[in-house]
This record gives C-alpha cells, structure tokens and sequence, in this order.
C-alpha cells in the first residue's frame, strides 16, 4: 500500500499514451533499461533483509556453500564397505586385529541394514499410508491458501482498476475544462485584438473627419 508520502504520476489501467503515441514506447522502454541498469548504493528500506539459511545447522550450511560454489560432490569412501586383508607379508597381529575389527563393524551393519528392513516390510507401507495423507492435507492447505491469495490479488487488481478509471475520468474532465478555458482566452485575446484595432481604425477616420471639418 502506498504511504502518504509516496507519490503517483501514473494509472496504468487508464494511461494510454503509448497508444495514443507509439513513439514514445521506444523511449520509454529506453529510460527504464537504463534505470534497472543502475546498482543503488543502498536498497529501500521496504526491501527485507537476506536470509541466512541454515544458522543452526552447519552440515546443512557447508552442503550449500559447496553448491553455490558448484563444486563437485565427493565421492563416497567404499573402503568401509569391503574387507581387506593385511597387506603386509607377513602380517603382524596388530594387522589381523585391524582386519577382525573392519569385519565385525561390517558384520554389525549388515545386521542392521536387515532389521531396518524387517521393520521397514513390518510398518513400511502404513508408515508410508500415513505420510501421503499428511502430504495430501498439507497441499490441499496451500492450494487453499493459494486461492485466497489469487482472489484478494484480483480483488486488489480490481479495486486499482475502478480507482484509475474513476481519478482518470475526473482528469480528463479537469484537462478538458481547462482546453476550453485556454481556448476561451484566447478567443477573448483575439477578440481584444480586433476591437483594439477597429478601435484604432475609428480614431483614424475621427481624425480624418476633423481635419475636413
């Protein structure tokens, strides 16, 4: 909404001067490439500040740094996923130890990964059933509220329109009544104009008049 102290030289809905006069279209699209052009020194006060994203989360902020940064994802250490033998020959007992331990921790996540599967055949599709429907309520939540925002935007179009027409229709009205004033005075001017030149021509022949006499 606009403040008191803004000010408004233009009815888009109403102004027709582009129209009226297709040569100034260039111009007009001239200043306004030259204007969107121009970086101001400092943004207007009604222009939000930037979001930071992700303050609490520092994986999540890193994550987008790299993004913006486009650099490339790195890749996944598989080692973790094999079991390798000692390399050394031959191998000492901290080596096979090392081995042991790589082999259990994979032994413990395979059986993980087979409980979260259990669980997942178990409750997977409820689980999943459930998460739909909450998916379902929220896009019907925003559709709705996308709706309302539609009509209060051709609400507010609407009432700019009416508003326009009705302050445009009083300045032509204005900007005719002042032609037709500008006209009569000029009319007057020229009807002076003459009177003061019969008037002249009268004092001549006066003139002349007396001189017979």
């Amino acid at each position: 909404m606009a403040q008191q102290n803004d000010i408004l030289d233009s009815l888009p809905y109403y102004d027709d001067d582009l129209q009226k006069f297709p040569f100034l279209k260039d111009r007009v699209e001239h200043e306004i490439a030259k204007e969107l052009g121009k970086v101001p020194a400092e943004l207007h006060s009604r222009v939000p500040p930037d979001v930071e994203l992700f303050t609490n989360n520092p994986l999540l902020r890193a994550e987008l740094a790299r993004v913006e940064a486009k650099e490339q994802f790195p890749s996944l250490d598989s080692l973790r996923y094999q079991l390798p033998a000692p390399t050394s020959t031959p191998a000492t007992d901290e080596d096979w130890k090392a081995a042991l331990y790589n082999a259990r921790a994979q032994l413990e996540h395979q059986r993980i990964r087979q409980t979260n599967l259990t669980l997942l055949q178990t409750y997977g599709a409820n689980a999943w059933r459930i998460h739909n429907y909450q998916l379902e309520q929220q896009a019907k939540n925003i559709e709705g509220t996308l709706e309302q925002l539609k009509e209060l935007t051709v609400e507010v179009n609407r009432d700019r329109k009416n508003s326009q027409d009705r302050f445009g229709k009083q300045l032509t009205a204005l900007e005719t009544r002042w032609t037709n004033l500008i006209s009569s005075v000029l009319q007057i001017e020229m009807a002076n104009v003459a009177l003061e030149a019969e008037l002249e021509r009268l004092q001549v022949k006066e003139s002349e008049l007396a001189e017979i006499a």
